[in-house]
């Protein structure tokens, strides 16, 4: 790992554990984002959470003093909807299991909702899931539909510990179908090369603030851009020594980075 300063142009930001706990703000990250923004370094946050539209997220971090724009703000949901425009197919159809977030972000993204016969069957994180739901996406894949999940996250906290995520509710389908869909969130590199079009900054000038090893670190070396792994979070920071592919950087808190 290097020392505490690099001169990097853009930064990208993860939010739970980086930036906030829960509804907490992290102090240190809170006055690290404004002083990005009194310099005019460019910055985007992305999540893994697809339930909440961009300005939801938006006005999540104002009311906690953050700087933000709706359009500073790249959720799982997004990048799925964009990931299937990328494709080039003329008018896409899609089976979706999710809440406001990605359903929005389907519709925004002038892809038809659909039960019969779709070209795609994208999951998202659906807290009202049932299993008619679970069969109509399972018979939509065993059909030929393309299959897509906006996360692998196996587990989210809640106030009442860990519960399952949408990678364990994808599982289901993907068990039931014998087809292993293609992961849009971190730690997949799709996200980040979104956030890199939406910064129109080149890779080496970009830099990953995260503090989850297995999801926003992993992302970051995936996509080939530097990281800086934050000890405020789910990854403490005497286990990074330990870690495979070291982040690029490594410090307690925000207050411990140098602009």
């Amino acid at each position: 790992m290097k020392e505490d300063h690099a001169p990097y142009e853009a930064y990208l930001f993860d939010l739970d554990g980086t930036i906030y706990r829960g509804a907490d703000p992290i102090p240190e990250a809170v006055d690290f984002v404004n002083r990005l923004r009194d310099k005019g370094i460019p910055y985007v946050f992305v999540t893994n959470n697809s339930t909440a539209p961009p300005r939801s997220v938006a006005e999540k971090l104002r009311k906690m003093g953050i700087s933000c724009r709706e359009d500073q703000v790249l959720t799982t949901s997004m990048a799925a909807a964009s990931y299937i425009q990328s494709r080039g197919q003329s008018d896409p159809s899609a089976y979706v299991i999710g809440e406001a977030g990605l359903k929005e972000a389907i519709q925004t993204a002038g892809i038809v909702e659909k039960e019969d016969h779709p070209d795609y069957v994208v999951m998202g994180m659906d807290r009202d899931l049932t299993y008619s739901k679970l069969a109509a996406a399972c018979t939509a894949v065993r059909n030929g539909a393309y299959f897509i999940s906006t996360n692998a996250d196996k587990a989210m906290p809640s106030e009442k510990g860990f519960v399952p995520g949408n990678g364990s509710l994808t599982s289901v389908v993907s068990l039931a179908s014998g087809v292993e869909p293609v992961f849009i969130g971190k730690p997949e590199s799709t996200m980040v090369d979104q956030a890199l079009q939406m910064l129109g900054v080149q890779k080496e000038e970009l830099l990953l603030v995260g503090d989850n090893y297995d999801t926003d670190i992993a992302a970051g070396i995936r996509a080939g851009i530097a990281t800086l792994h934050v000890g405020t979070g789910v990854t403490p920071a005497h286990e990074i020594s330990s870690k495979p592919v070291l982040p690029t950087h490594a410090v307690a808190t925000l207050s411990d980075w140098r602009l």
